[in-house]
């Protein structure tokens, strides 16, 4: 089993998309991320659900876990306000890895072990051109997810 044969189709979003949208998106489809690209499309970072959350959560509540069990309902609706005007590339850390990306003729072992060793939930599956192994230029075909990977690997044996 190879990489471009494990690749789904998957939603992406841009740097410059809002923090909003991106957040409408995991939710709706019930992802643990997002794979986020450049303009030509090229994977720059993976945003997990969880780093949403995050921003979404003023530091004094991350902070004092008790002021949260005290935060009440009409309040906790309205942190999603906190999005609004917000650029996906804004809510990615300074330092953000570059996302996990695989070349299509990996194999799912090849591909365990990047997504292993990145800690990632989701791997990016691009063709590159022969003989290149830089991402830029390469087309994506899609992502491979932790749980999809692991319904293949399991399904195989």
């Amino acid at each position: 089993m190879r990489a471009r044969d494990l690749a789904e189709p998957f939603p992406t979003v841009g740097l410059d998309d809002q923090a909003l949208d991106a957040a409408r998106l995991l939710a709706e489809h019930r992802l643990p991320g997002v794979l986020v690209v450049d303009g030509p499309g090229t994977p720059r970072a993976v945003l997990p659900a969880s780093q949403l959350v995050r921003l979404l959560v003023p530091d004094y509540l991350v902070e004092d876990p008790a002021l949260a069990a005290v935060v009440d309902e009409a309040h906790a609706d309205r942190l999603c306000e906190e999005l609004a005007g917000v650029r996906v590339g804004e809510c990615l850390p300074k330092n953000a890895p570059p996302p996990p990306v695989a070349d299509a003729d990996d194999t799912a072992v090849e591909v365990a072990a990047l997504m292993a060793r990145t800690r990632s939930p989701l791997v990016a599956v691009v063709e590159r051109p022969p003989g290149s192994r830089a991402v830029a230029g390469g087309r994506l075909l899609g992502v491979i997810t932790a749980s999809n990977l692991l319904h293949r690997l399991l399904g195989a044996s």
